[in-house]
């Protein structure tokens, strides 16, 4: 295999392996005889429209089956890395619920609605208990403080129903999903979300509002409803719209807990969110409607 074969291949990784394996030896054959004889590298527009189709016909191989069970189980792993996002910090304080809280999310990106549900239901108790000072199977010293990641004590600012919010609506949404046939698999990058969720990094306002927001944390939501944007635009399909929506829904609880004090910046900063979400759920009709033109 030559030096520029072998970067061929690689490129094709952007590609769904079924794809590859069906067309992915006549599109390096083809790639390579238009080549230059002493060339050893793609050129850019090559490697740039091997990546980007590479994304588009992942994102159609996404779209399909029913659009509503994937986008409850895509939001409901979306809200669940938030859940493991806000645990994690605490880690060190309470090590067997960060635990619990990462097997959660393990089961619902793998796919295991019937053994994610009891995990949820068990850590979500113990977030509520924490956030209402009780205490729940194991005694706990509160406030909890964090380790890394922030300063904050567990759930300072948040109310136990708000609390509840995210993981009741995971909860719904795997008993919506327990009936019927298993949904997909989800990919290992929710992994990687997680710590930029969790991080307060550089601060977007005043660290003594009663709810900072991280940039890191912004840049992340807005990257992803991007590309929930994007992918909804490429497959003309409402299920990336509704997992956003599921998303936007516990943000917005989260805010109007403190709606008396919330600033410009925070209105802003849901203005954005709810942008992307109406894009997502808007784009797809006339995706459709090109489609049935062509």
């Amino acid at each position: 295999m030559t030096p520029l074969e072998r970067r061929y291949r690689l490129l094709l990784r952007a590609y769904p392996p079924a794809y590859r394996a069906a067309h992915g030896t006549e599109l390096v054959g083809v790639l390579l005889d238009c080549a230059a004889p002493d060339r050893t590298t793609p050129e850019l527009r090559e490697a740039t429209g091997l990546l980007t189709g590479g994304l588009r016909e992942r994102v159609r191989h996404a779209a399909r089956g029913s659009a509503w069970r994937d986008g409850l189980h895509l939001g409901a792993t979306a809200v669940m890395a938030r859940q493991l996002a806000a645990m994690l910090p605490y880690a060190g304080s309470i090590p067997l619920w960060g635990v619990l809280s990462a097997l959660a999310l393990l089961a619902v990106v793998r796919g295991r609605v019937r053994l994610a549900l009891p995990l949820v239901l068990l850590t979500g108790a113990k977030a509520v208990a924490i956030a209402s000072g009780q205490q729940l199977v194991e005694l706990t010293m509160l406030p909890v403080y964090p380790s890394f990641l922030t300063t904050e004590p567990m759930f300072v600012a948040s109310a136990p129903a708000t609390v509840a919010v995210g993981y009741g609506l995971v909860c719904c949404c795997l008993l919506a999903l327990s009936v019927g046939e298993a949904p997909r698999t989800r990919s290992w990058w929710w992994w990687a979300a997680v710590p930029f969720a969790a991080w307060a990094g550089p601060q977007w306002m005043a660290l003594e509002t009663p709810i900072p927001i991280s940039l890191s944390r912004m840049a992340l939501e807005v990257a992803v409803l991007g590309l929930a944007v994007w992918a909804a635009r490429v497959a003309g399909d409402p299920r990336w719209a509704l997992a956003a929506a599921l998303y936007l829904l516990v943000v917005s609880d989260q805010l109007v807990e403190h709606f008396a004090v919330l600033t410009r910046q925070h209105l802003a900063y849901w203005g954005l969110l709810a942008l992307l979400t109406a894009l997502a759920a808007f784009i797809p009709h006339g995706g459709r409607r090109r489609v049935l033109l062509d």
